[in-house]
Parts: C-alpha cells; structure tokens; sequence
C-alpha cells in the first residue's frame, strides 16, 4: 500500500483559495481538508443561524467548492470540511446547489450532526471550566455549545464513500486523523498510531503556518514567495511514518524549523496533548530535514483519550467588530511588504504592530465599558532594526471582544453526556517541566552569566518563536536557529525570566518544557490573555504578538 496523500486546503475562515486549488490539481491528493472554524467563528456562525436558520455555515463554501470541486471529483479526491459550522445541514444543500450550478454529473454528501450540545448543558447547568461557576450563570445570554467531536464521528462518512464530508465542530485535526483510520484500517483504541496520525493532522491544520506563512524575518529567517505560499500536504505511511511537504514551484518552505514551529504551536503539555481521539505525546517527536521541502517526522505517540470531550460556549457580551492583520516586532515592515503589503510611511502607525484594521463599532455594555477605563498595564518595548516604533501594548483595554466564550467538558460514558470539570497536565517522557513556582529546573533551568566573547546581544540573533492561545493560556516556542545554540536556550530561558520578561501581562504561573530533540524551549503561560479572545480586552487577544516581544531578551543579565 502506498503513502496517502492529504492536503490542507484551507487554515482559517478566510484563508486564500488560490493554494487550494493548486493542490486539487496537482496534489494527487486522496483528500483535500478545509479546517475553517475557531471559537469565535462558530459563535459568530450561531449568531447568523439566530437571524436566518438557512445561514450559519461558512461564508465561502460556496466559493471554495466552485474552485475545487471539480478538480477533485475527476481526481476522486474526498473533500472533509468543517466549513457545516453552525448548520452543516444547510452546508450540505448549498454544496448540492454548488454542484447543480457546475452541472456536475455526481456529488455524494455527507453531513455529521452531533456536536450541538446547547439543550444538554443548558439542562444540567454544566460547570464551567474556567471559573468556579455553571451555565446557569451566564443567565440567559448562551448562544451556543458545540462540543468538539472526533475522528470517529467522520468514518461513517467516510466509509460510504462519500465525495464531500461536511461537519460542524470536530476537533482539527480529528479531520486529518478520519481519513488516515478508515483507509489504513487504524483501530480506535491503537494509540500509538493514533497519536501519529494526530500529528499529521496538528501539523497540517494551519496550513500554510507549517509552510513559512508565519516563519519570515527578512534577512533572517527568509521565506521565498512569501506572498504566494504554497499550502502543505503529507505523505503518510500505513505505519504512521509521514513527510510533510509542499507543492514545487509554490512560495513557503517546509523544514525543520517551520514544522518545530508548528508542531508545537497551542499545545500545552508536549507529551500530554488532550485531543478528541487520543492523548498524544510529541515529546519524543523527531525531524529530519531532507531537502527540497520535505520534512520526515518521527517519534510520535499516544495514550488513552480522555474520557471528556472539550464544549465550546458562546454567549452575548456586547462587541466592537474588529478586523486587522498585524506584523509584530522587529523586521514589522519587511515581513508586511514580504507578504504583499505595502509598508505605511514610518511614524503613522504605533509602534512595532503594524496594521490593516478595520473597525466597526456595534455595542458594549455597562459593565465592559467600565472595565476598559478601569483596566491597563505597562507596554513591553520592542527594539532591534525594522521596527517601526517602540512599544507593543498588552493593555487590558481597548476593545471589548464578543460574543463571549468558556468552556465545559462533557464526558463520554456509553452514550450518555456528564459534564464536569477535570484538571489533566500530563508528565514526564525525555524533557523537562518546572512551573514557575517550583524551585529548580532539573533540566539546567538555572541563569545564565554574562557572554564574554559573542557578538549576539538578545534571543533574536539565536532563535525564532512562535505564540498562541490556548483558553486563557498563551503558549510560547522559542526554537534554535542552529541547534549548537540550543544550550544556551535551556540555560537562559527559565520559567521565572519568562514569567519576570512578561511581567503585566502574565498573571499566573508559568510552565517550562525542554525538547532538546527538537531544539525548542516551550512554555505554557496562565492568565496571560485577559479571558481568552472571545473575551479579551486586550490588544492582542490571541496572543500571537508575544513571540515577537520575547526575541528582544538579552542573552546577558
């Protein structure tokens, strides 16, 4: 049996259709996935669905079926979407109505329902996960809760031979994970091989992130065509051996350090990564770069899923619409230009997040109005050649972000829903971990002396970083440029510097895990994003800025 070949088609809601349609033709893909909905985009989706029950599905399905659809069915590639979102049963007939208009000869739907669990927790006033409180007091004001499905909600689907599998919330790379157990015949309870394969998934579910999209810094860390980055594909093997790559003549690159980059990226604990299907370990995870964008990963594991399944909640909290992309840090407008945007005259923006915005005020309510004179905190400075000012604001105020969010998890228990809260951090397996509060790092966590002979003055001449956001959590990856270097990381990023480097913006402790496999420092940083995005008033909700304001640590004290 040979390799399978899957591509990501897409890695957020608006994410470009171009690289999409490049794989659907020259991919020679047995599927083509479009992982399209995050926390607030099914929110917002439940929002549409209230105001029309024929809408709440994703706004470009239509468009992104036009592109591909014919590609794939004369390719027999099967298309898994998430792109259902609110309603993947309207998903469903408006990709029949795409098929009609393109006088397709044969299209075979699926569509998987389950994932609204909004009567169950409204019924049995499920804890939430973030405070100490039950749906009850949200008082009301729930729009939605989807619980975030798995792989084996797909393989009906897929067994029927299905052209098109729509769904709503399933955890991302459970739509990867699908298509690899029905072809290769993976059992649900293997998991080893499934935490493999959710490595495949988790690696290819931002697309072009593990392409370069978010690994340039001109005259650094160059990425080739960054404006026409190709999106990646893996070619896995039945034993869950797997290369990720890239088509040729696409932007991007794929190598060790676009997919360390990624690989971790939002994973809290690296060898307890809580998915739908498995609890995988990438703490073992091993990357050779081959050349040409081909990267081999090796090492991936897993243990026993957990017995709950993660519920995401919307509810109203009053909004102002925001919308921007934003270059962070030094080398701000060289990465902005790089990608297709012409860099805005130096001294008109603020400082070193630059910006495309648009803003559309809707409503805020008292108490969020008062929470936005009342809150702030210190701006971290950003310095070093291309940044375009001096402070990157982590300010608890500036906008108030909704419909809100939290979190519940209901447990699986033969067919019936429990909900209640677990605490899970996972241990051990080749690395270290130290919370901030907790004494020494085992792993060489102590601090670092003053260099006596290099000419390197802060973390960004050695290494690139990478942020996200997990809940209220912030994840951060700091990864070696040269692996020579990766001593020094160890030494010198501990998790009391970090947490004393982000000192206003990190309210809670700070957890420290060492991969020297894979050259990377990583951390897990609580209270760190003001509610978490659905929530946030801060300036940079997700979190993604962080990385770029860790690079300017001294590598001296």
């Amino acid at each position: 049996m040979g390799p399978y070949r899957i591509g990501a088609g897409a890695g957020y809601a608006g994410d470009r259709i171009d690289p999409a349609v490049d794989l659907a033709r020259r991919g020679q893909l047995d599927a083509l996935v479009f992982e399209c909905l995050a926390e607030r985009t099914i929110a917002l989706a439940q929002l549409r669905r209230r105001a029309d029950p024929a809408q709440g599905f994703d706004p470009l399905l239509a468009a992104r079926l036009r592109a591909v659809l014919p590609a794939c069915l004369q390719q027999g590639t099967t298309i898994i979407t998430n792109m259902g979102a609110a309603n993947p049963l309207a998903a469903g007939h408006a990709a029949l109505a795409v098929a009609r208009e393109l006088q397709l000869q044969r299209l075979r739907v699926a569509v998987v329902l389950g994932d609204d669990v909004l009567d169950w927790v409204q019924k049995n006033d499920a804890p939430l996960l973030d405070s100490a409180d039950t749906v009850r007091s949200l008082d009301g004001r729930l729009i939605s809760a989807n619980a975030y499905l798995g792989a084996d909600a797909l393989l009906p689907a897929l067994a029927a031979k299905a052209d098109l599998v729509v769904t709503g919330r399933v955890a991302d790379p459970s739509l990867f994970l699908a298509p690899l157990m029905q072809h290769f015949g993976w059992a649900a309870d293997d998991w080893p091989l499934l935490g493999k394969g959710l490595a495949v998934g988790h690696l290819l579910e931002c697309a072009a992130q593990v392409s370069g999209g978010y690994l340039a810094d001109p005259g650094r860390v160059d990425v080739p065509g960054l404006h026409r980055v190709g999106f990646p594909l893996a070619e896995v093997e039945a034993d869950g051996g797997v290369v990720i790559t890239k088509l040729p003549g696409t932007g991007g690159r794929v190598d060790r350090l676009s997919c360390t980059a990624q690989l971790l990226y939002e994973v809290e604990d690296p060898a307890a990564y809580l998915q739908a299907d498995v609890t995988g370990d990438f703490s073992q995870v091993r990357l050779t770069d081959l050349g040409g964008d081909r990267v081999r990963v090796d090492g991936a594991s897993g243990r026993a899923r957990p017995d709950q399944l993660k519920v995401s909640l919307g509810y109203s909290d009053g909004f102002i619409g925001e919308g921007q992309i934003s270059y962070a840090g030094p080398g701000a407008r060289a990465r902005r230009a790089g990608a297709g945007h012409p860099a805005p005259p130096p001294g008109r923006h603020g400082a070193a997040a630059l910006a495309r915005r648009v803003r559309t005020p809707r409503r805020t309510d008292r108490r969020q109005r008062h929470a936005r004179r009342r809150a702030g905190h210190r701006p971290r400075a950003l310095r070093g050649a291309g940044a375009t000012g001096r402070a990157l604001r982590h300010a608890r105020a500036g906008r108030a972000r909704g419909p809100g969010g939290g979190g519940a998890l209901p447990q699986r228990a033969g067919g019936r829903w429990r909900c209640h809260t677990v605490g899970a951090r996972g241990g051990g397996g080749g690395f270290h971990a130290d919370p901030a509060r907790g004494g020494a790092d085992p792993g060489g966590g102590a601090g670092v002396g003053r260099m006596s002979n290099a000419p390197r003055r802060i973390l960004r001449d050695i290494a690139l970083a990478r942020s996200g956001d997990k809940g209220n959590r912030a994840t951060l990856s700091v990864i070696a440029l040269d692996p020579a270097d990766f001593p020094l990381l160890e030494r010198l990023l501990t998790a009391e510097r970090v947490q004393a480097f982000f000192a206003g913006v990190v309210g809670g402790e700070v957890q420290r895990f060492v991969l020297p496999q894979l050259h990377a420092v990583h951390f897990v940083m609580h209270d760190a994003l003001a509610g978490g995005v659905t929530r946030s008033l801060a300036l940079d909700a997700h979190g993604k800025t962080l990385s770029a304001a860790i690079l300017d640590l001294p590598l001296d004290d």
